[in-house]
């Protein structure tokens, strides 16, 4: 019998387990080797190949969304166009930096070489335009309107202009639509900074190299709905740039339409008639300076007056948005910026600001009746006011004698108005009052009608304006306290005697701030579209609408429709009855006050219409018109600055605007045919699953009619156009600049 080892395994077993042991080792010897080679002796080596193999990303750029009017007509909007692009990184590898090829370029695109070289320079603080303001690494448009043959030329020629591309792209296009401009309500796009790549990197709405971003206006205030979002194809590559797999793609989402409440035909109008205005004004002699009025900038708002949406919002000087695609020209860019441009790019509706002249006084008058005065009390209309050896004087020593508040309105009084503020002054306890006597009626009610804060609408860097209380004082006399004691002298000039007396007292109310302050005048600061949403409520009713451009948000493919509704944002600090009364007074102003003598013949009875004339100083400069009306749809204000008068400089321009909204002629008949706007605009446009909008054609420029009137024709008061010779039937204390007395204090501008 055969012995068997007590492990049940047989020699020839126990053999081949070793081997198998022996076998086993030695595949666990040259695998540790191997590794030991790859990682520790050859390891940087393959590192280095192995970076050659990475993610490159493909970017589809969104289509931004279109900006329309009320009725769907493209106030912005895209086009395809060749775009020649240069690749910065690629151009600084070149020995000269990319110098020649960019030489050669320009002379295939007839562009001057030193510009082609500026545009492709970074921008920084000490680097004026034309320079790029984007992504070093992105690509940097040279030029949008390069021609086919042009295209074709670079990309034949490829090996001649290494680093430059020419493709067709998708660029902004800002329509002029019935030749409206619209360019500060608009905005401009430029490209996105590195800067703010990285702030939006984790938030819902981060940044491509590639976007344009808003940076003025509607397009940076509704950028985020515009934009959309850009499509990412993401490769993998290897060190020779090959593709060897695809990782990920997300689609390209387009941005979403923006609805505004603006209608481009009305928009012609108030641009047309702002110009035009302007001009004639330059045309009317100043007797105060002995020379034309200069008329250098203005605005003009219409606005609805139920629910605060903007009709038309026009600036002057302006300018065409279209210069900034594709990247602004040196030329271009000092005439919007240079010191001789008045400054086109200011939107002057939002963020011009002066004193308010008589268009004031509703504040004024609801202040008087808050604090305990009669609405029909008898307020001496006297030709001048006195107080401590100042004398205020009225308009060309006017003298209507005991007078009413809404007869104040209606003639524009000083002198009332001067005694209401100058009692008030008083009552508060004079120029030292007692810790909580004064009561500050007519500074509250400022406040109270939204003046000296943001109206909030939907445009960004609005200003405030300024309401000259005691708070404001004394932080004004803080600040310029050190400036005034210096520069002041008791028997010095007017600007050194002023600023005498802000050194001792330019921290307390005297009497001459609160007198000038219920006339406009002083220190107070106001903007167009803080007059608009004033006016605005007293057609109303009393309620104060934020005012607000965009009306709705809807998708590229009209599916879905986010509405801007209206907000009201308070109430006007007067009762029903004090409303009643103003309503009437600034009727009055239309067909017996200062703005008579522009509306004579308009169909009152059928299309009310209330006003208030404003003629505001200004410390060496010439006077600022301001014309603050409404009807029950809508409110108009237009402010000129260095213009004139009230109704001289802007009356016919604004009744030429109602004139356009009603259809009424010059004869005062209406041709509902002939009707812009006779009722605001609710619906809204349709834009179907395709991208289509259904948008009505302009057919006709809106302003032929009212160039015909321009040609020889006459106003319905038998004057020409643009005269500022007041008949002698109507009051016309607004035809000229007033004169105030010794002593009075104006704004310093």
């Amino acid at each position: 019998m055969t012995n068997i080892p007590e492990t049940g395994r047989t020699p020839r077993v126990q053999i081949r387990l070793v081997v198998i042991q022996i076998l086993v080792l030695s595949l666990l010897g040259t695998l540790g080797g191997r590794l030991w080679y790859l990682q520790i002796r050859e390891g940087a080596e393959y590192a280095k190949k192995a970076s050659g193999n990475h993610v490159q990303q493909v970017v589809q750029p969104a289509v931004r969304g279109s900006i329309l009017d009320a009725r769907g007509v493209p106030l912005a909007d895209n086009e395809t166009r060749l775009v020649v692009s240069a690749s910065r990184t690629d151009l600084l590898k070149m020995k000269d930096d990319g110098k020649a090829v960019l030489t050669k370029l320009a002379g295939v695109l007839g562009m001057d070489p030193k510009e082609v070289l500026l545009k492709v320079r970074l921008c920084d603080a000490k680097t004026p335009q034309p320079c790029w303001n984007g992504s070093p690494y992105q690509p940097i448009p040279i030029t949008d309107e390069a021609t086919a043959r042009q295209a074709l030329q670079i990309r034949e020629r490829a090996e001649d202009f290494p680093g430059i591309t020419a493709e067709p792209e998708a660029v902004r296009r800002y329509a002029s639509p019935g030749k409206s401009n619209t360019a500060q309500v608009l905005g401009y796009l430029s490209p996105v900074t590195d800067e703010e790549i990285q702030q939006a990197q984790d938030t819902d709405s981060p940044y491509l190299r590639s976007d344009q971003v808003g940076r003025s206006g509607l397009e940076r205030q509704y950028d985020k709905v515009l934009r959309g979002k850009a499509g990412v194809t993401r490769y993998e590559v290897d060190n020779l740039g090959r593709v060897i797999g695809k990782a990920e793609a997300d689609a390209a989402q387009p941005g979403s339409n923006l609805v505004t409440s603006i209608d481009a035909r009305v928009q012609r109008v108030a641009e047309y008639e702002l110009d035009r205005a302007m001009k004639v004004a330059r045309q009317q002699f100043d007797k105060i300076t002995g020379t034309n009025y200069k008329a250098d900038s203005g605005a003009v708002v219409v606005m609805e007056a139920k629910t605060g949406r903007v009709v038309a919002m026009a600036s002057a000087p302006t300018y065409d948005p279209n210069v900034w695609v594709g990247g602004i020209s040196a030329k271009d860019y000092k005439k919007l910026t240079g010191k001789n441009s008045d400054y086109p790019l200011i939107n002057r509706a939002i963020q011009g600001q002066s004193a308010p002249g008589s268009t004031f006084k509703v504040v004024s008058t609801a202040a008087a009746v808050e604090a305990g005065y009669e609405w029909d009390g008898g307020y001496p209309c006297t030709s001048s006011y006195s107080v401590g050896g100042q004398v205020f004087k009225n308009f060309e020593g006017e003298n209507f004698g005991p007078i009413s508040l809404g007869r104040a309105l209606e003639v524009s009084c000083d002198t009332v108005f001067y005694g209401l503020a100058h009692n008030e002054w008083k009552k508060d306890g004079g120029i030292n009052p007692k810790k909580g006597q004064a009561k500050d009626y007519f500074f509250k009610a400022a406040h109270q009608f939204g003046l000296g804060k943001e109206t909030g609408v939907d445009l960004p860097n609005e200003v405030t304006g300024r309401v000259p209380d005691r708070k404001w004082k004394q932080a004004f006399w803080e600040a310029n306290k050190g400036y005034w004691c210096k520069t002041g002298k008791k028997d010095g000039s007017y600007v050194e005697r002023i600023a005498y007396e802000n050194c001792l007292e330019g921290n307390k109310m005297r009497a001459g701030d609160e007198i000038n302050y219920s006339i406009g005048q002083g220190d107070t600061l106001v903007t167009p579209i803080q007059e608009a949403v004033i006016y605005g409520a007293l057609a109303n009713g009393g309620t104060m609408y934020q005012p607000t451009i965009g009306k709705a948000v809807i998708s590229a493919d009209g599916k879905t429709v986010r509405e801007i509704k209206p907000k009201a944002q308070g109430k006007l600090p007067v009762s029903k009855a004090t409303l009643k009364g103003m309503d009437s007074a600034l009727a009055g102003v239309i067909t017996r006050g200062t703005a008579a003598w522009k509306f004579g013949g308009w169909p009152q009875n059928q299309i009310e219409l209330h006003a208030k004339t404003g003629t505001a100083e200004v410390y060496g400069k010439q006077t600022t018109s301001w014309l603050a009306t409404y009807s029950k749809d809508y409110t108009v204000v237009m402010t000129i600055a260095q213009a004139g008068t009230g109704s001289g400089a802007s009356g016919e321009a604004v009744r030429n605007i109602y004139s356009a909204l009603y259809g009424v002629q010059s004869d005062g008949s209406i041709d509902k045919k002939k009707a812009l706007l006779p009722t605001p605009q609710k619906a809204l446009p349709k834009i179907k699953t395709d991208g289509a909008i259904a948008s009505p054609k302009i057919s006709k420029d809106p302003v032929e009619d009212l160039q015909a009137t321009d040609e020889g024709a006459t106003a319905p008061d038998g004057t020409q156009p643009g005269a500022t010779t007041a008949s002698p039937t109507t009051t016309n204390r607004d035809t000229r600049r007033r004169s105030r007395g010794k002593g009075s204090r104006r704004m310093l501008t």
